[in-house]
C-alpha cells in the first residue's frame, strides 16, 4: 500500500524541503497551502522532477478550509499515513524595535499566533484523524522549536535564553502539549505523535533567518522526516530534534 502523506505549510522553505524529502522516498504527497496559486506552481515543480505529489488548498487558520481540505483528500484517498504540522507564524519577530510596542506581549499578535501555531493543528488533526486511523501506522509530526522547551527556555547557558518571544515561544509549549495529550489519547492503537525541533533553519519564517541561520531546510527536513517514518513499536509523545530528545 502506498505511503499517503499530507504538509501543511507545504509551499515553501521547511515545508516544501519535507514534501521533496517525503515524494523521494516514494510517498505519495499532498502538498497543502493556503495560496492555490502557490500550490500548483510548487507542485508543477515537483512533478516535472518525477516525484508523486499532488495539491490541496488549505488555511489552517480557516477550519471550514480545513473541513474542506480533508473531505477532499477523502475523496482522492482511503487512508492518510503521514501528517505533518508544519504551517506556523512568528510575527514578533517582524515587530519594529524603534516603535513603542507593549511592555510584554500584544494579546492581538498572541491572539494571531495561537490561531496559526496551535489551534491550525488541532483543526487540522481533528479533520484528518479518520482518514489517520485508516493507516497501518499512521505518524503525526508537530513542528515545534527550541522556543517551546520550557526547560531550554530556563536554561541560562542556552543560546536562546536571552530571546523573549512570549506569543511564540508559548504557542511552541502549547503545540508540544498537544502532542504529549494527543499521544495519550491515541495510547494502544500504532498510531505515533512526535514533535520536532528542527533547528534554527533558513526559511522567511522571520526577518535575518535567511542570511545567519546556520541550517538548510533541507537539512532541518532530515528531522521530520526521521519521525515521519519511525519505526513501528517507537515512543509516541516525544520531543525530537537532530541530536535525539529535546527535554521539555
Amino acid at each position: 500500500m502506498t505511503t499517503v502523506a499530507l504538509v501543511t505549510g507545504g509551499t515553501r522553505g521547511l515545508g516544501r524541503a519535507v514534501v521533496e524529502a517525503l515524494a523521494t522516498q516514494g510517498a505519495a504527497v499532498l502538498l497543502a497551502g493556503r495560496s492555490a496559486d502557490a500550490v500548483c506552481h510548487e507542485v508543477a515543480a515537483l512533478r516535472a522532477n518525477g516525484l508523486d505529489v499532488t495539491g490541496v488548498t488549505l488555511d489552517v487558520d480557516d477550519p471550514a478550509s480545513v473541513r474542506a481540505a480533508a473531505a477532499e483528500v477523502a475523496h482522492r484517498f482511503d487512508h492518510l499515513d503521514i501528517l505533518v504540522n508544519n504551517a506556523g507564524i512568528l510575527p514578533e519577530a517582524g515587530a519594529d524595535p524603534t516603535r513603542h510596542g507593549p511592555r510584554f506581549a500584544d494579546p492581538r499578535v498572541l491572539e494571531q499566533t495561537f490561531r496559526t501555531n496551535v489551534f491550525g493543528p488541532v483543526a487540522v488533526i481533528e479533520e484528518f484523524l479518520p482518514l489517520l486511523e485508516r493507516s497501518a501506522g499512521a505518524r503525526i509530526v508537530n513542528v515545534s522549536s527550541t522556543m517551546g522547551s520550557l526547560t531550554d527556555q530556563q536554561d541560562p547557558d542556552s543560546p536562546w535564553f536571552g530571546m523573549v518571544l512570549p506569543a511564540y515561544q508559548a504557542s511552541k509549549a502549547a503545540l508540544n502539549g498537544i502532542t504529549v495529550a494527543l499521544a495519550k489519547r491515541l495510547a494502544g492503537t500504532p498510531t505515533v505523535v512526535t514533535s520536532v525541533r528542527p533547528g534554527w533553519v533558513r526559511t522567511d519564517l522571520a526577518p535575518g533567518n535567511r542570511d545567519h541561520a546556520p541550517t538548510s531546510a533541507d537539512d532541518a527536513a532530515k528531522v521530520v522526516l526521521r519521525a515521519a517514518t519511525l519505526p513501528a513499536g517507537a515512543p509516541s509523545g516525544t520531543f525530537l530534534a537532530e541530536h535525539g530528545v529535546v527535554p521539555w
